[in-house]
């Protein structure tokens, strides 16, 4: 009977060492999926900080092209009315 009782006491003790063990394993799992998203997403945040620096460089580049040409074309205006005193039809 006493070896019955100490049979179930070492079975309860493996039990719960297994469900110990097995939580362990489930923590170090999921730790390493949380890890490895962070990454993920530190790798999609830089991508994106990236392209955003380009689009604004380009569009600082768009934008200076854009004034330079209004002025181009604002000088040749300024002397419209010139040509129209001395045309002959």
């Amino acid at each position: 009977m006493l070896n019955a009782i100490n049979t179930k006491i070492f079975l309860a003790i493996l039990a719960a060492l297994t469900v110990i063990g097995g939580a362990a394993i489930y923590q170090r799992d999921q730790a390493a999926k949380t890890a490895a998203a962070a990454t993920k997403a530190a790798e999609i945040l830089q991508l994106q900080k990236d392209d955003n620096d380009y689009l604004k460089q380009e569009n600082e580049v768009l934008r200076k092209q854009v004034e330079a040409d209004k002025k181009l074309h604002s000088s040749a205006a300024a002397h419209e009315g010139k040509t129209w005193k001395t045309y002959i039809p």
